[in-house]
């Protein structure tokens, strides 16, 4: 009888699980939905970021003891900004994220209706000097390492551009109350990279990781990614997950990101991003708030 039971039991679950081509059409149907409202929507992001701080200049005296390994001294900063996202002429096949910081380190910066008024106007200018100017204003507050562009991973899977990785069906895992599948993906083709800024220099990187599909809709619950660079001797790598949760309007929005960045296997840098419910917005500089239209599923 307890033979039967548990037989029937993996039946009934093998009904409900999804097959790798349904979650992938699942997870593609999604980043369809997300391609056509983000360019619309309007949220708080606040980023704290924890970098190492580089060993000031010490040189031991001759014949002095050599020193124990220092512990690496930890520099935090919190940075909150209003946030969309918007594409650049020269390069309309990515949807990047835009910026405008109202605060550094609880030290204001601007008003929040001034800065959703300055990124409204920025996404609607013709030219992309001003949301060229608005990708890189974080390098002015003193960040080391900014990664961008995490938020609208999702797009990486719309249907013109699932093609370009390979998938394969891992194993399951909880993110909070959901059971997830695991998919493990690798880019295989494809132009679209990881955005990160070093310094002055972007660099766009080829791109590994897995999506968390919600048990038994295919619904991603996660998108993890890691790249991985060379540069002379070392090695550097970026870690990072987003967190996506459906919001009452029907469309995925990204809750959270987190980040790590190493150099030689060393922990560099952290960062945690955090989103308030998204909004829509109009273009017009009132930046009046309008609902976004419920989405069928």
């Amino acid at each position: 009888m307890i033979g039967m039971r548990l037989a029937l039991f993996c039946l009934a679950s093998a009904a409900w699980a999804q097959t790798l081509p349904e979650i992938v059409s699942r997870v593609s149907e999604e980043a369809e939905v997300f391609e056509h409202v983000a360019p619309q929507l309007l949220a708080e992001e606040t980023l704290t970021q924890r970098t190492v701080k580089p060993p000031g200049r010490f040189r031991p005296r001759v014949g002095a003891a050599v020193a124990k390994p220092v512990e690496p001294v930890w520099r935090t900063r919190e940075i909150v900004s209003e946030y969309s996202f918007g594409f650049l002429k020269d390069a309309p096949e990515w949807l990047h994220e835009f910026r405008e910081v109202t605060s550094v380190d609880g030290r204001v910066v601007s008003s929040a209706e001034a800065a959703r008024h300055s990124l409204a106007l920025g996404m609607a200018s013709s030219s992309d000097r001003e949301k060229k100017r608005m990708l890189e204003e974080f390098q002015k507050y003193g960040l080391t390492t900014a990664v961008v562009d995490l938020g609208p991973l999702l797009l990486l899977f719309t249907k013109r551009q699932v093609g370009s990785y390979h998938f394969a069906i891992g194993g399951q895992e909880r993110i909070g109350a959901n059971k997830a599948q695991i998919l493990d993906y690798t880019q295989i083709s494809g132009q679209n990279r990881m955005l990160v800024f070093q310094g002055r220099r972007a660099l766009h990187q080829p791109i590994e990781g897995r999506i968390y599909a919600r048990v038994p809709d295919g619904l991603p619950l996660r998108i993890t990614i890691t790249a991985t660079r060379k540069r002379g001797k070392h090695v550097f790598r970026d870690e990072a997950g987003v967190d996506y949760v459906l919001n009452a309007r029907g469309f995925l929005a990204p809750a959270a990101i987190a980040h790590k960045g190493y150099a030689d296997d060393q922990l560099q840098v952290e960062d945690e991003f955090r989103y308030t419910p998204f909004r829509k917005f109009g273009a017009d500089a009132e930046i009046k708030f309008t609902p976004v239209p419920e989405t069928v599923k």
